[in-house]
């Protein structure tokens, strides 16, 4: 079982195991080490951040391994995440590392891996990267003063990737659209609004000038809130949130009603089959999808394959069966012709190009399901013990699913990137909803909080 490697990289508390300048030095030793770096010139990393404070304290010392190991590093600075795996690959690098905690607050912070192909690494991979990281000290004696890396300082990465964004909808004009962009504060918070404005949109940025501490305080993906009233007061077309290292978007329409990944994956479906383009008529989805989203592409006729929640098995499932659209309601949304990973600039450019195509609105494209009533509740716990072992806990779900039956579902798991426990209850009867999310969290916080 992997220690330092969850479901989306390494992540914790910054300045606290694992997240130190004495496991990062560690684990760039071991990347380089795992990799075959035999010194300068051999092989080079793309090394890119969000806009933490730390970010400079782990950035330091995984270059720091990287070097002494005899591996090149290609520093882009503050870049979204898609943005180290695109120029991960386009630069014939080794590897990509993407020091990031998504969408968590700014005390956290993380480390993202990605292939030379751009993709986030097998597990194997990353298993034998963490036991060399744990494994005591990688000796890098063998490297002489000579063949110590180099570290390069990338000043073109910026237009690298606003260039390739744009080019993934051939540079069409958005000219007459008023956009609201909230950047979170994190990695797109200078290129972002760059790319909006270059393809003519109007645009009405908020949550972009990072500080260290304010990275999705407030704003960003997981406070869609902010861009909603926005839209409202400016009487714009469309709001875009992106997280922290913007490789996912949540959406509202000109009214201020959030429209999440679910209805973005599902109208981005319609629109791909309608042109021919949707790779074997199928989208691929985690288990957190809504019930709704199932139904209505069955009735459009588009096949809908499920994963494990976490955006790397939609991307295993989509490399695996050669499919090209998929994503998470979460506002992670892969499209496999163009980006390797989630890409929320890239995502908000597609949604856009459709709706200046269609001449419709974000609302009418987004009509095309019906949600079933859901409800997440999000439970900080002390410990991640296992369900099944808490009697009350696992009473309360056992007598939830007996009650909603097939017009209804739980989906209750841990995080994989915090010490919470995520409840999830989807049925046709929004009371039933409410009932047992209650009576299911009570339960929670009485034995682990």
């Amino acid at each position: 079982m992997k220690k330092l490697f969850g479901t989306d990289g390494i992540r914790g508390k910054a300045n606290a195991y694992p997240i130190t300048p004495e496991i990062s030095l560690q684990l760039g030793k071991a990347i380089a080490h795992v990799f075959g770096a035999t010194g300068h010139g051999s092989l080079k990393a793309v090394l890119g951040k969000d806009t933490r404070l730390s970010g400079y304290m782990i950035e330091t010392a995984l270059t720091s391994g990287l070097l002494s190991m005899g591996m090149d590093v290609l520093e882009v600075g503050p870049m979204p995440t898609p943005a180290v795996a695109h120029l991960t690959k386009s630069m014939g690098c080794a590897c990509g590392i993407m020091i990031t905690a998504s969408h968590n607050p700014s005390a956290d912070n993380g480390i993202k891996v990605f292939g030379p192909d751009g993709f986030k690494l097998q597990d194997e991979i990353e298993k034998d990267i963490e036991e060399h990281t744990l494994g005591g000290e990688i000796r890098s004696s063998h490297i002489e003063p000579d063949m110590i890396g180099k570290a390069y300082r990338i000043d073109d990465a910026r237009g690298r990737y606003i260039e390739f964004t744009k080019s993934s909808i051939k540079n069409r004009s958005l000219k007459g659209l008023k956009v609201v962009l909230d950047c979170a504060n994190g990695a797109a918070y200078s290129m972002a609004p760059l790319i909006f404005r270059e393809l003519g949109a109007e645009v009405i940025e908020t949550a972009s000038k990072p500080d260290g501490h304010n990275i999705n305080k407030n704003c960003g993906a997981t406070c869609s809130a902010t861009a909603s009233a926005l839209v409202k007061e400016h009487k714009a077309d469309v709001g875009i949130s992106l997280d922290g290292d913007a490789d996912r978007v949540i959406f509202c329409d000109a009214a201020g009603n959030e429209v999440n990944g679910d209805r973005i994956i599902g109208m981005c479906a319609l629109d791909a089959k309608e042109r021919g383009t949707l790779s074997h008529n199928t989208v691929v989805v985690t288990s957190m999808s809504n019930l709704g989203l199932y139904e209505a592409m069955n009735n459009f006729g588009i096949g809908v394959e499920t994963t494990a929640v976490g955006d790397r098995y939609v991307i295993e499932r989509m490399k695996e069966k050669n499919f090209n659209l998929g994503g998470e309601q979460s506002g992670h949304i892969i499209f496999m012709d163009y980006v390797t990973t989630g890409d929320g600039i890239i995502s908000a450019l597609h949604v856009l190009k459709m709706m200046m195509n269609r001449q419709k609105p974000l609302a009418e494209l987004a009509s095309f399901m019906s949600e079933y009533p859901q409800q997440l509740t999000n439970i900080d716990v002390k410990e991640k013990m296992p369900l099944e072992s808490i009697a009350s806990v696992s009473r309360e779900i056992k007598d939830c699913e007996g009650e909603l039956g097939k017009l209804g579902r739980t989906f209750i798991r841990y995080s994989g990137t915090e010490n919470k426990l995520r409840i999830l209850i989807e049925a046709k009867d929004a009371s039933l909803v409410k009932k047992w999310s209650s009576r299911i969290s009570d339960a929670v916080k009485k034995e682990l909080c």
